[in-house]
This record gives C-alpha cells, structure tokens and sequence, in this order.
C-alpha cells in the first residue's frame, strides 16, 4: 500500500512562502521523486533572459525539500529535516520554464533506520533540472540529515 502525498504540493506552500512567491508548482509527487516547475516570470530572470541562478537553485531544493516530506511525513514528530550541503552545477543556459526531477538517493526504510539506532541519518537527494524541451540545463545533489526530536 502506498502512503498519500497528495498533501504534500500544498504543506510546501504553506510551510515555505518563498515556493509561493515564485509560483513553483509540483506536477508529480511520490514517497521517492518529486517533479516541481518554475515558471518563466520576467521577474526572476537575470541579464541573459534566463531563470536567475538563485531560482534554478531554489526550484532544486523546493524539490529536494518535497520528496524528503513526502517520504517522512509520517515520522516528523521524531525529526526535523535539514539541509547538510548542497552542490549545483549549471550545465546550460536555462531558459523558459524550468523543471526540478528529485529522487531521493537511499531509500527511506535506510534512512529510519539509521535514526531508529541512534545515528544521525545523512542522505543524498539528486536534482536534475530541465527546460521545455527536456535538456538538462542544472544537476544538484541536495544531502539532507534528519535531527533527532527532543
């Protein structure tokens, strides 16, 4: 039985203003993939035309960030998602509409139990963004770690 995510596009904007802000929408959501979209707003873009820097990496994370609620939401009360680290790499000039496909890099079952021994779980969230026609335009590797609830 699959676990209900629907909730999932709507606790981001609530829980996230920003994502609000700059009108990123999910299009698809799982327990392990997340596919968000940033629209092509002349207000975000920078002096070549494009989605700012800042936007591609925001439309990554915000993606990042809803697979890891959609795999743990049901354990929130026992930790707190963070980010660890980030790493981005822009690939090419990224124009129009931007889409962020987030796959979670370990399973979540691993990652609990890791937090059920004691341990501080870390693990690995790969983003690759694309414009409209598909081409890869950035690759990020979000590392998220779930704090302990005390």
């Amino acid at each position: 039985m699959s676990q209900d995510v629907s909730f999932v596009a709507d606790a981001m904007k609530q829980a996230v203003p920003w994502v609000k802000t700059t009108g990123i929408e999910f299009e698809e959501v799982s327990a392990d993939r997340v596919v968000a979209s940033l629209p092509d707003d002349e207000t975000l873009r920078n002096h070549v035309g494009g989605p700012h820097a800042a936007m591609m990496f925001g439309l990554a994370e915000t993606a990042s960030g809803a697979v890891v609620m959609a795999a743990f939401a049901a354990h929130l009360d026992k930790a707190t998602p963070l980010v660890a680290k980030a790493d981005i790499a822009y690939k090419k000039l990224a124009l129009g509409v931007l889409r962020a496909e987030a796959v979670l890099g370990r399973s979540a079952d691993d990652v609990l139990a890791d937090l059920e021994s004691g341990t501080r779980p870390e693990f690995p969230v790969s983003v690759t963004i694309t414009n409209a026609e598909g081409v890869t335009t950035g690759e990020m590797t979000v590392v998220w770690t779930l704090k302990p609830a005390r």
